[in-house]
């Protein structure tokens, strides 16, 4: 257990980072799930608008250090290829 004040105000702090980044990470894999649901039924319109949002959920977490940015434009990357081959 910490001693320090300090190191129990970062204990707490880092928790409360931690819930925030799991639920961002949790969005994320939602709407890249949803492309994915999409992109099985061979429905490319639909796909491209839940790409769009997905696109933009992911490029945040990457900024605000959830993922990180090559990790990002990976997923975006591949998730583009499979609406393309459409």
């Amino acid at each position: 257990m910490a001693n320090h004040k300090s190191a129990k105000t970062r204990i707490v702090h880092n928790n409360k980072r931690a819930q925030i980044n799991g639920a961002r990470r949790s969005r994320v894999r939602t709407f890249v799930k949803a492309v994915l649901a999409l992109i099985a039924a061979n429905d490319k319109e639909g796909a491209t608008v839940a790409f769009k949002k997905a696109e933009c959920e992911m490029m945040r977490a990457a900024q605000k250090g959830v993922f990180h940015k090559n990790t990002a434009s990976r997923t975006i990357s591949r998730l583009a290829q499979k609406i393309k081959a459409l």
